[in-house]
């Protein structure tokens, strides 16, 4: 009669961690319908026999465990802020996730269809892209702010070793017998390959391009599989655009077995090109592959039979030709909303897929050619102007012929790793690295010349000219900045050790006084809103001086400055901005920088 009772109890509480889960974020309190928070699944994993999915839900912090053959969330666990990735073993018993703005790894048992918590590893670093070998002794977490990939040991629960991979690594794949380890580091612009036994970096290989999305091995563990997109340099013309000669997509794939020049597939079709392919996958025997397109919400597959992969794009910027017209050898299928990740289900003719702006997950028969099933993962009944603008921002619709979204640029609000030519300051060919977008409508002016005072005009701009998309209506203006006045950076991991760390102390005391850097970056973020010259600028400006940059999350950028030449925030220090040049202050000793780098990563 006791062990019946202990039952029921743990059953209860079961079931109210499952409603309190579902219907509030951690910390909050429990909200009615039209205020959930929605779920945006970027992530999911399938068991072996394909009937169960874990989901990481990225905004509302959770992993949902989904029975796919009765289509419904049997339960959902918080999971730390910006759940990013999950992974769920073959028998259904265990899954893992990443809480990316946690900084966590989070571990939880299946017991009576409920995630029951089980560990968290406090990662730090952002936490994002998750693989586990096959014996479940490791798991490998790409840390996209740390510039490295965390091992950790899965029975002793904690990690073994970090190896460096350059900067940004988001998503990775594990060869089959799991002694290779490839890493998409779309900081480096590189694909990374690790030999997992000995720990350590085996080569790398120049991937040429910027976003570089989630990963798939084959099963021969050869190549390495990826989306990505291209910039080529180019002004943004409706004739440039069009002949995919400013930003274009990609499949690639990378050798694994050895070190030669990656190989391209273009994607784009003439009139109807595709945006930010996100998700990658291989059926078990490899007779298809398919890609999502984010930017057009639509599902791209491919029959893996001499597909034209070359080292160049084939066919310039476009399809070929020959495959856009063989609707057995590829076709496109619409998802709607932002399919993210993909797998294919033991049948291989099947796939689900993450749809973010849906909040779903979408069973699609390759065969029919059809969505076969969407289940729903819960969220507000009519979207928000927060949510609408979110869409607005990752919509490749808004661009000329649907070739670039807001996102290809910023992504997720952020940066990426190359200098663009968008034409804002009313000159060709004069690059300059990407601005983030946080904390937008606090820092004015706009620009790197800060010509631009009105930011709905400058929402509008960017939308009609630097996309060359339709005039966008008053109220897609005003959701658009909604969504950007929401927009959070991701913690950052440095911040701690300007209270602990006495060379962060030593730093600050050098930013607001010998260095004089807070002559210009000053306030909350650290900007004064003002035009300077600084000794930096080109002939071809057609505009003097430039606007202060805000030095909040300046730790995370890969190029520096607005010409983007610096490549770390010490050679910004001591070639492009030295101090005694820019604000008057005095010439800084080799310690003396590190200490004012040490405080600028805190920033």
């Amino acid at each position: 009669m006791t062990c019946q009772l202990l039952r029921v109890l743990v059953g209860l509480l079961l079931c109210l961690g499952c409603v309190l889960t579902a219907s509030a974020l951690p910390g909050q309190e429990p909200a009615s319908r039209q205020d959930l928070p929605d779920p945006s699944p970027v992530d999911l994993w399938l068991t072996a026999s394909g009937t169960r999915a874990a989901v990481a839900c990225w905004h509302t912090g959770t992993v949902a465990l989904v029975e796919l053959p009765a289509g419904k969330v049997l339960h959902r666990h918080a999971a730390g802020r910006r759940t990013a990735a999950v992974w769920i073993s073959p028998a259904g018993d265990e899954v893992l996730a990443t809480a990316m703005y946690s900084g966590t790894l989070h571990r939880f048992r299946v017991q009576q269809d409920h995630l029951v918590p089980a560990g968290v590893l406090r990662l730090g670093f952002g936490p994002r892209g998750l693989a586990v070998d096959p014996r479940r002794r490791l798991a490998y977490v790409a840390l996209e702010t740390g510039a490295a990939v965390a091992v950790v040991d899965l029975d002793r629960w904690q990690v073994l070793r970090t190896v460096s991979v350059g900067p940004w690594p988001r998503w990775l794949a594990l060869v089959p017998d799991g002694n290779t380890l490839a890493v998409g580091c779309s900081g480096s612009r590189r694909v990374v390959v690790l030999d997992v036994p000995a720990g350590k970096e085996r080569f790398s290989v120049l991937f040429e391009g910027i976003n570089c999305g989630m990963m798939e091995v084959d099963r021969r563990g050869r190549f390495v599989y990826a989306p990505w997109m291209v910039y080529r340099q180019n002004p943004i013309t409706p004739g440039n655009i069009r002949q995919g000669w400013v930003l274009a997509s990609r499949l690639g794939r990378v050798r694994l077995d050895q070190k030669k020049r990656r190989q391209v597939l273009s994607l784009d079709e003439r009139g109807k090109a595709v945006a930010d392919p996100h998700g990658v996958a291989l059926d078990p025997q490899e007779r298809w592959i398919v890609c999502t397109s984010s930017g057009t919400g639509e599902l791209l597959v491919f029959r893996n039979e001499d597909l034209p992969f070359g080292r160049f794009s084939g066919q310039g910027d476009h399809i070929d030709p020959a495959l856009a017209r063989n609707p057995d050898r590829f076709y496109r299928l619409a998802l709607g909303g932002r399919p993210l990740a993909v797998r294919f289900l033991p049948s291989g003719h099947k796939v689900v897929v993450a749809n973010y702006l849906l909040n779903a997950l979408q069973v699609v028969d390759l065969q029919q050619r059809r969505v076969v099933r969407s289940v729903a993962l819960g969220g507000p009944s009519a979207p928000s102007p927060i949510r609408r603008g979110e869409a607005i921002f990752y919509d490749a619709r808004r661009s000329l012929d649907q070739w670039y979204s807001c996102h290809s640029c910023h992504y997720e609000g952020g940066t990426n790793a190359v200098t663009m030519d968008t034409r804002n300051d009313g000159t060709n060919r004069t690059f300059k690295t990407v601005l983030p977008l946080f904390h937008l409508d606090k820092t004015p002016p706009w620009t790197w010349h800060g010509w631009q005072q009105d930011l709905q005009a400058a929402m509008h701009k960017s939308l009609t000219d630097t996309m060359q998309g339709p005039r966008p209506r008053p109220q897609d203006v005003d959701d658009l900045l909604a969504y950007l006045r929401w927009l959070q950076p991701p913690p950052n991991p440095y911040r701690p050790q300007l209270a602990a760390g006495p060379a962060a102390q030593r730093g600050r005391k050098l930013f607001f006084g010998k260095a004089g850097c807070a002559e210009c970056h000053r306030g909350p973020f650290y900007t004064d809103g003002e035009i300077h010259d600084v000794g930096t600028g080109s002939p071809k400006d057609a505009y003097s001086g430039y606007n202060t940059p805000t030095l909040r999350g300046v730790y995370l950028r890969v190029r520096l400055m607005h010409h983007g030449r610096a490549r770390s925030l010490e050679q910004v220090l001591t070639e492009h901005h030295r101090v005694e040049e820019v604000s008057g202050g005095e010439p800084l000793s080799p310690q003396e920088v590190a200490d004012l780098v040490a405080f600028l990563k805190t920033l």
